[in-house]
């Protein structure tokens, strides 16, 4: 099904789509491309075609194949809510998700507004399912508009990822976001994340009840800096807001 993850905050990957346009500074350095196109030109690879946009049909049954409950990161390699995505086949991923209700979706995107748009009119009668989880990325002040966009979508299941935080965002209201993760940035040419930076956004975590998790520091590799923030790890998760069926299950598989 999907690819298990090395990212902190999730379990698995799954890419519907894959390859993606270039938004704002913070996909200057962007990870998925670089790896994707390692690949490119190779016959038959998954991403022979680099990062060009790809999309995945035979991808849309996976989540319902995999029967372990798990926190599903959508489109890692890619942004579900890209212009050239058509809006049918949108559906069908909102479709595969809403089937597949004993995991959690994780969706995070950087076109916040076309995010809005879509989940408004696809959940006019009601809220987003709480196993979908709704998210956008915000790497500086100049885009904290995104999380606007995001505080408008109906769910109770919003949230953020600073990463890469590539300046300070300043003040901003988290109240109705569940959770904010905050990482600097990784591999060649990564761009340093001042401490301040991820201490301001920490504080106002903490001032607006939001759970905090601090990724890492970046550097030449994701793990070059370490991920203690003021000395201490900060591991926050969002528990309340994963629906009881699925807390159920998760904890009935570790033990």
């Amino acid at each position: 099904m999907a690819q298990k993850s090395d990212i902190e905050w999730t379990d698995a990957t799954w890419n519907p789509v894959t390859g993606c346009i270039k938004v704002g500074p913070g996909c200057d350095h962007c990870y998925a491309e670089r790896f994707a196109e390692r690949w490119r030109g190779i016959p038959d690879h998954p991403y022979e075609q680099g990062f060009d946009l790809r999309i995945w049909p035979a991808r849309l049954q996976q989540p319902s194949k995999w029967k372990k409950p798990r926190m599903i990161f959508v489109n890692s390699m890619s942004d579900l809510f890209q212009k050239e995505v058509e809006r049918s086949f949108i559906d069908q991923v909102f479709d595969a998700m809403e089937a597949a209700d004993w995991h959690v979706f994780q969706v995070l995107t950087k076109r916040s507004s076309l995010m809005q748009k879509y989940v408004h009119k696809r959940y006019a009668g009601g809220p987003v399912p709480k196993h979908i989880w709704l998210g956008v990325s915000v790497e500086d002040r100049a885009h904290k508009g995104r999380i606007e966009h995001l505080k408008k979508t109906n769910s109770e299941a919003r949230f953020i990822s600073f990463e890469p935080l590539l300046a300070a965002v300043g003040e901003v209201d988290l109240s109705g976001i569940a959770w904010a993760i905050v990482g600097g940035e990784s591999g060649p040419g990564a761009r340093a994340m001042h401490p301040a930076w991820a201490t301001e956004l920490r504080d106002i975590c903490e001032r607006d009840n939001v759970a905090f998790f601090f990724k890492q520091w970046g550097g030449a590799r994701p793990k070059t800096g370490g991920r203690l923030l003021e000395g201490a790890e900060w591991n926050g998760f969002p528990w309340d807001i994963v629906p009881k069926p699925i807390m159920d299950q998760l904890n009935s598989t570790t033990h």
